[in-house]
């Protein structure tokens, strides 16, 4: 595999960081992950525009002008034999604050580590698309805003991570999140939507969650079908009493949710809506691609 680091190519081997890497040390730093549909990568300019956006609110500035990145990630694809026909493309970015000595202070480190890794995108096996999957809500809550803004996808991952241990030892797909107010924010690395009454509904970004690019495209997605979409403050309760569920992401895009707790979600099997938009989905996704230069 060739890693992007620090300006150049290199072997999976020879990709080393600092132990005193700040990223390391503190999870001071910031990411973001991309896939591309064969040779076309979905929704690129979005996801660099979070990025640089995270790395501002950290005081932490990118060394690589924006231009340059879509060269930076075509050129991975490529030396890894990634975005053909056969093969779909995971790209994680990940941007820290760099080498430095021990301490808090982000002036101790003299320039960021950038990192770029291009690997084969494993997308959910396809069955759970037809039968849903289990989620459970997490007894660990959602970060406070007011301590660490949800809207930087930060390399420190912690509180997700708790919760995903959750799900693992409830032999669940995943958890959600409740907030500080016991209101639903997102899973732990994807946003939730739920339906009732035929109205499609999902946490609104002041509950305290990331402002998800495939989120924005379903919600954009529902209203051209003329679906009616809130954004809101929702309950556990609420939650349990809808007629459907499903999260969304970058890699599953939209996956269905047939029981949350251990509770059929509606009659348990995935719902219209769901199956409607990922229908949808699945037709429009060559609107937002940016297409591979020439190999």
């Amino acid at each position: 595999m060739w890693i992007y680091l620090n300006n150049k190519f290199i072997t999976d081997e020879e990709a080393m960081v600092s132990v005193f890497d700040h990223g390391f040390l503190y999870g001071d730093g910031v990411y973001e992950t991309i896939r591309s549909y064969g040779p076309r990568i979905f929704m690129r300019d979005e996801h660099l525009s979070r990025l640089f956006r995270s790395a501002a609110e950290i005081g932490l500035t990118i060394p690589i002008p924006v231009k340059n990145w879509g060269d930076i990630l075509q050129e991975a694809m490529i030396r890894n034999d990634l975005g053909t026909g056969l093969r779909d493309a995971y790209l994680r970015i990940t941007v820290s604050r760099g080498v430095g000595d021990i301490g808090l202070d982000p002036g101790l480190c003299s320039s960021p580590t950038v990192v770029v890794m291009a690997k084969p995108l494993l997308s959910p096996a396809s069955h759970l698309y037809e039968t849903g999957i289990n989620v459970i809500v997490a007894s660990t809550r959602r970060n406070l805003p007011s301590a660490l803004s949800p809207q930087i996808k930060s390399t420190n991952f912690l509180n997700n991570i708790q919760a995903k241990r959750e799900a693992i030892a409830a032999g669940a797909f995943d958890s959600i999140l409740l907030n500080w107010e016991q209101h639903l924010t997102e899973c732990t690395v994807s946003n939730v939507f739920f339906a009732m009454g035929g109205k499609l509904r999902t946490p609104g970004l002041e509950c305290g969650l990331l402002d998800g690019i495939t989120r924005m495209l379903v919600i954009q997605l529902a209203r051209e079908l003329n679906i009616h979409v809130e954004e809101g403050r929702y309950t556990v309760d609420q939650l349990y009493r809808a007629d459907e569920c499903f999260l969304t992401n970058t890699s599953m895009e939209i996956m269905p949710v047939t029981s949350v707790d251990r509770r059929p979600v509606g009659n348990g099997k995935p719902g219209p809506l769901a199956l409607k938009l990922r229908e949808q989905f699945i037709a429009m996704r060559g609107r937002y691609g940016n297409t591979l230069l020439s190999r």
